[in-house]
């Protein structure tokens, strides 16, 4: 028994006793981890001594020091000679696990959009190269991007039901980048942002930067309840929203137009600023009756078109609408930022739109997206079924999982394949077990069936 019952003491981490199994020294490393990345334990936060640790969870001194050593290497903590060990600064969830060998895995972690379409893009290069004024696109001007570029840009979100113009239109190297100067000019530190329960991973490391407070709503398959979202605005000061009403990243659910516009109701009583982040590479023009956020509430939106990024992840451009209200402080903090979008991708990515190629692109992608998104309903007929039919990702529930979601993570990268676990892109403490695949990223259909075959072999052991 514990020398200690620590009824009434105090430790600055408290693992779940119930959770550390053999071997004690992995799964109590395991649990600091996911403490660590979810952000349950700060930075700076100083970890309690071995030996206490030790006699709280009655295991070995040696034990909890194999643990906390583990995490030493990975840089997840730290130690201070004469005064303890604490969490790292910086370190967030998206910290790349150590792999064996990149030739060796098949990516299903991070999400690729068929890179292997290129030839479009060079073509588009090259025409670009030919021009008569590519001296100027080599000189820093115009943070926002050139008038053309930025036109271009307005033309090509009009297919996305997003009516705007030049003036109001501004090209960031990547969504991320739009979501960062967001947060730091339209918010305050202490304000809270509504999201989905799971959310996308790098919006809550920025929230983390930015002391922005990510209150999480309640939704199912179609989206977050209005009535939650209500319920909440009426409780807290939420300052924000952020919506990814196409293809949520990760659980690929779609927000039809009916919930689109009960959310709207309340978005527009409370008067929150939207961010509405569209990373589907599927154009909705398909859909006749597809009406985006932006249009239900123009002066309240900051509306980011990341199907750019699904057309070649190499050309670092996104194109972002905003409202007149939001264009002083968003581009003022732009500039300051100097996260200028290099000319020369932004005029290549106006060459694909303006010839039709961008189109044409996002066509075959979408193909070959469906095929794959068939594929795995084959091996996964459980799955979680993407909003979209065309999603370049899967949402895969696990049942009755053995071990916690890093080890699994760990195990299967043993087996040659690289997944995302839910604990990743949960806003609050995971409360399910899920993995997101992306089968967009393996080269053909073959390596990914023999990767999601490895998932789904490994998955019926546990």
């Amino acid at each position: 028994m514990p020398t200690n019952s620590f009824d009434n003491f105090f430790l600055s981490w408290l693992p779940d006793k119930s959770k550390i199994k053999r071997p004690y020294y992995l799964t109590l490393a395991n649990a600091l981890e996911e403490d660590i990345v979810s952000g349950k334990l700060a930075a700076g936060t100083r970890l309690p001594p071995q030996r206490e640790l030790a006699d709280y969870l009655d295991l070995n001194f040696t034990t909890v020091t194999q643990a906390y050593n583990l995490c030493r290497e990975k840089n997840l903590i730290y130690g201070v000679t004469g005064r303890g060990t604490f969490v790292s600064p910086m370190t967030d969830k998206n910290s790349q696990i150590q792999r064996k060998g990149s030739s060796d895995i098949i990516e299903l972690a991070l999400v690729t959009g068929f890179d292997r379409l290129k030839a479009p893009i060079i073509e588009a290069s090259e025409n670009v190269l030919k021009k008569g004024y590519i001296e100027e696109l080599y000189s820093y001007t115009e943070p926002a991007g050139h008038l053309h570029q930025r036109a271009a840009g307005a033309h090509w979100m009009s297919r996305m039901d997003v009516h705007t113009d030049s003036e109001h239109t501004a090209i960031f190297s990547g969504a991320q980048n739009v979501i960062s100067t967001a947060m730091l000019s339209l918010f305050r530190i202490g304000d809270k942002l509504a999201v989905d329960e799971y959310t996308y991973s790098n919006l809550i490391g920025t929230a983390r930067l930015s002391h922005i407070r990510l209150v999480p709503v309640r939704g199912d398959n179609c989206g977050m309840f209005a009535e939650n979202l209500e319920e909440l605005c009426r409780k807290e000061d939420i300052r924000g929203i952020f919506l990814m009403p196409n293809c949520a990243n990760p659980t690929t659910f779609s927000i039809p137009e009916k919930r689109k516009d009960e959310l709207a109701q309340v978005i527009a009583r409370y008067n929150l600023i939207l961010i509405e982040d569209d990373n589907t590479g599927v154009l909705p023009e398909q859909n006749r009756n597809y009406h985006s956020m932006f249009t239900r509430l123009p002066d309240q939106t900051i509306y980011i078109c990341n199907s750019t990024m699904a057309l070649c992840n190499g050309l670092r451009v996104t194109f972002a609408a905003f409202p007149e209200a939001f264009r002083e402080r968003l581009l003022n903090a732009q500039f300051h930022l100097n996260i200028k979008t290099s000319s020369l991708d932004a005029e290549i990515m106006t060459e694909l739109i303006l010839s039709g190629k961008a189109g044409k692109i996002m066509e075959q992608k979408a193909e070959l997206a469906y095929r794959r998104n068939q594929l795995f309903d084959e091996i996964f007929p459980e799955a979680v079924k993407p909003g979209s039919p065309s999603a370049f990702f899967r949402w895969l529930p696990l049942s009755q999982l053995n071990m916690d979601e890093m080890e699994l993570e760990r195990q299967l990268l043993q087996q040659g394949v690289s997944v995302y676990g839910s604990y990743r892109f949960a806003v609050q403490r995971n409360q399910g077990n899920f993995i997101r695949l992306a089968i967009s990223s393996p080269e053909n259909e073959d390596q990914l069936k023999k990767g999601l075959k490895i998932v789904r072999d490994f998955l019926a052991t546990q």
